[in-house]
């Protein structure tokens, strides 16, 4: 086990073809404190299904479009936040204390001998450099993933909450070809929203507090499964009225989990077109269309349906041009193993283009402490989904994905059978960071 260490830290102050769709960038949106103004799209929104009923459309008008948060009242287009492993920086930083604001009890994860973390290092628009966070990650509003969940569980919006392990609560956990995703997404009477796309099983449960989650906690470190103990990765990002359409498109096409008649897991409202979206996921998607879109953060945001039966990171480096990659996943059997990018997969569409190489990164490394990548079931483990560039262009990509199935043969196994969704950020400042973070051992290639 790697060295364990705490640092001081103070809180952060802030059918098989596959086409490939294309939407040009938005000009970037000014944040301005805790308002957010609508943008001008040239998106065209999708008619509403009128003959499709709208669920728990009962949220008032928020006071403020919703927006990540560094913490309460500091405002980002987009945060991402690595959670650290119980293997290389235990427990929270400086000493907090664990806390559920938004449901259950502390858990003691007597089974894995008490061990979690909920130390943290995170980034955002403002500052794209990572950085040491303080306390408990998710706990506070005083930290990036619990001040912007608490704007959406303790407020009034619309939303959607989806999870392939929900650990029985409030839905049964789903297998395959069901969209391996997890997150909320969450938006005002006019449509502007956020979302958080996360990594942990079995949180969040629940997007209200009006409608708390029942048989388990929903916060983290406070959930029955220990989703703490190992690496785990969030990103959050602004939307406007047109990006929200945007993402519930791409979260139908990736089959996620979720089920719209339960008000904890679906608010629905604003827009009809958005209503009428999210009435329609939870069910398994016929489409074999990967696509993507640039959002109006100019963040690109990819949609693998779960038929389009392909290595998902091989597929993310093609959608990107061929673009070399490092990436750390929950990297477990069946092991898909690092590429060279010298041959394309047997396990491969017509449409989709060459991919470069892929390079599994089995460890990294943050303040001098080496951090595991693999998918272990212990403290060492990591959970996170996350990519970095290697080559001549500033990609990093939150992934929902594992590098888990295929290259040839059984092309349905594991994550090749499965949806989900990668938002890719171009940013120098924020690659070099995830490429010092991801700097370490690799996946021998095949």
């Amino acid at each position: 086990m790697a060295a364990r260490k705490t640092p001081a830290a103070a809180a952060p102050s802030d059918s098989n073809g596959s086409l490939t769709r294309t939407i040009g960038p938005f000009a970037p949106l000014a944040v301005a404190m805790l308002a957010g103004s609508l943008l001008t799209s040239n998106t065209p929104t999708t008619a509403a299904d009128t003959t499709q009923p709208a669920v728990q459309a009962t949220a008032s008008a928020s006071a403020y479009a919703p927006t990540p948060l560094l913490s309460a009242g500091k405002p980002v287009t987009w945060f991402f936040v690595f959670k650290f492993n119980a293997g290389s920086f235990a427990n929270c930083a400086g000493g907090a204390q664990r806390s559920c604001p938004f449901g259950g009890t502390v858990q003691s994860y007597e089974k894995d001998h008490g061990e979690f973390s909920q130390q943290f290092a995170y980034a955002s628009d403002v500052d794209p450099t990572l950085q040491e966070g303080g306390g408990c990650v998710g706990d506070t509003t005083s930290d990036p993933v619990g001040a912007t969940f608490d704007e959406v569980y303790s407020g009034h919006l619309f939303y959607v909450v989806w999870n392939d392990q929900f650990e029985g609560h409030p839905i049964a956990d789903k297998s395959a070809p069901a969209g391996h995703s997890k997150g909320i997404l969450a938006w005002d009477e006019n449509g502007n929203g956020l979302v958080l796309q996360v990594s942990t099983p079995s949180w969040p449960g629940s997007g209200s507090a009006h409608s708390p989650r029942q048989g388990d906690g929903n916060t983290l470190g406070c959930v029955n499964d220990n989703d703490v103990l190992l690496s785990q990765h969030f990103f959050a990002l602004k939307l406007n009225k047109d990006d929200v359409v945007q993402v519930l498109t791409a979260l139908k096409n990736s089959s996620v989990v979720t089920d719209p008649s339960k008000p904890d897991l679906v608010n629905n409202g604003g827009p009809s077109d958005i209503q009428a979206l999210a009435a329609s996921i939870g069910k398994v998607s016929e489409s074999t269309t990967v696509t993507k879109v640039a959002l109006s953060s100019n963040v690109l945001l990819l949609s693998k349906p779960s038929d389009l039966k392909v290595p998902p990171w091989q597929m993310v480096s093609a959608l990107l041009g061929g673009e070399p990659l490092r990436v750390a996943s929950f990297w477990d059997k069946p092991k898909i193993p690092s590429t060279s990018g010298d041959a394309t997969p047997a396990c491969w569409d017509q449409s989709l283009a060459k991919p470069g190489a892929v390079d599994i990164a089995t460890s990294g490394i943050w303040s001098g402490t080496k951090i595991g990548f693999e998918g272990l079931p212990g403290p060492e483990g990591n959970h996170a989904k996350v990519g970095v560039s290697t080559g001549t262009h500033s990609y990093v990509i939150l992934g929902d994905m594992n590098q888990q199935g295929s290259l040839a043969g059984d092309c349905g196994s594991s994550q090749n059978g499965r949806g989900g969704l990668f938002y890719v950020v171009d940013n120098p400042q924020l690659t070099n960071s995830m490429r010092d973070l991801l700097k370490g051992d690799s996946a021998p290639a095949n």
